[in-house]
């Protein structure tokens, strides 16, 4: 029994591993294509900007990163950047406080998804824009608004001189009665619950640091086996409803590395955020999931649902690991999602044609969830 429950394991393993290999491969070509909007970028007023970097000092292309700002800043014949580098205390808010402060147009966070999130956190509401430098691993509002992340030079060039938009942010709270902790924090693409959260917990450093964002692949391998865990979730303050889940993502936008489109009815700007409910019973249920989000078929799957809500709650009986944006954020026995929309102005490249169009709905709701919650269904 042991021997076929191992070789079950590794062919499944082996066939999630196939499918998301040839998938990435594919899809390259479309990694740069940004997640539909409701509202059309506008170009950049001319005239000089007050530039500040908010700069993380342990990536490994920090002094590079620097050295072009402060170069395209003087090459337009604009006053030299402020540059404030972030600690280990303060990922980066306080230093974009004190951008606002110094009355900064424009606020470049050049780092990972951390930094990201910690630069908006305090640019939300605020009429500076915020640009973007990828420095990290996943880089991903930065492949959702369709900037190449793989090109700093041309990432420069469109916080300077692109285009800009509003687009929405998620606030959570999390809780853990165990230990009686509370915090909140903002998140722009995507937060989790369960499996996805442990991944990124256990992420080998070495993996991520030598082969990137593949690491957490390695990672997910070693946690596909798991258990299905109870908890207990409402949809827009209606009545709760108990699933046994693998994982629950709430998703401001879906796009993930390798061109995966992980939610494709979302929308970074609809004022809505994009609940996933993934419950594979077996190893098989997790092929064929795989199998249904990477070659993006439109059938239906008990194992996967999409929902659409303004404010999503959860409970679990006991503590469930959690993730914001692809870092870990700890251990929870409940949390509250909620959209702040049109939060944040970012810049952006020009429009695509076609980019706005409606997007089709991919999955069907769960029975054991409210079906009056908000459908999956977008307006054109």
């Amino acid at each position: 029994m042991r021997r076929k429950l191992l070789a079950g394991t590794a062919a499944a393993s082996a066939a999630v591993a196939s499918i998301q290999s040839y998938w990435s491969v594919r899809r390259l070509h479309q990694t740069r294509t940004p997640t539909a909007s409701v509202n059309e970028p506008v170009p950049v007023g001319g005239g000089p900007q007050r530039v500040a970097l908010i700069l993380n000092p342990i990536k490994l292309q920090a002094a590079a990163a620097r050295a072009l700002v402060e170069q395209a800043c003087s090459d337009a014949g604009w006053i030299p950047p402020l540059v404030l580098e972030t600690t280990i205390e303060d990922p980066g808010t306080g230093q974009a406080e004190q951008a606002l402060a110094a009355g900064a147009d424009l606020v470049i966070a050049a780092g990972g998804d951390g930094t990201v999130r910690a630069v908006a956190q305090a640019l939300a509401h605020q009429p500076a824009a915020l640009g973007l430098l990828p420095l990290g691993t996943g880089n991903l509002l930065v492949r959702n608004l369709g900037l190449p992340y793989n090109d700093v030079v041309g990432c420069l060039r469109l916080a300077l001189h692109g285009c800009e938009r509003r687009i929405d942010m998620a606030r959570i709270t999390l809780r853990n009665d165990h230990t009686a902790a509370t915090s909140e924090y903002p998140f722009l693409v995507m937060g989790g619950i369960g499996f996805d959260a442990s991944v990124m917990a256990d992420a080998k450093k070495d993996l991520k640091e030598k082969y990137g964002w593949l690491a957490y692949s390695e990672a997910g391998m070693r946690h596909l086996p798991g258990r299905r865990r109870r908890i207990t979730i409402s949809l827009d303050g209606e009545p709760p409803q108990t699933r046994k889940v693998r994982s629950l993502l709430v998703a401001n936008c879906g796009k993930l590395p390798a061109g995966v489109d992980f939610v494709p009815a979302a929308r970074i700007d609809d004022g809505f955020l994009d609940v996933v409910v993934l419950s594979p019973r077996s190893l098989i249920g997790w092929t064929l999931m795989a199998a249904k989000i990477l070659l993006r078929h439109r059938g239906g799957t008990p194992a996967i649902s999409y929902y659409r809500a303004r404010e999503v709650s959860v409970w679990s009986g006991e503590p469930i690991a959690t993730q914001l944006d692809g870092d870990a954020s700890g251990s929870i026995t409940s949390m509250t999602a909620r959209v702040d929309p049109g939060a944040l102005l970012v810049r952006v490249p020009p429009p695509v044609p076609g980019a706005s169009g409606p997007v089709p709905v991919m999955a069907r709701p769960a029975r054991s969830v409210p079906v009056t919650a908000r459908p999956t269904r977008r307006r054109g």
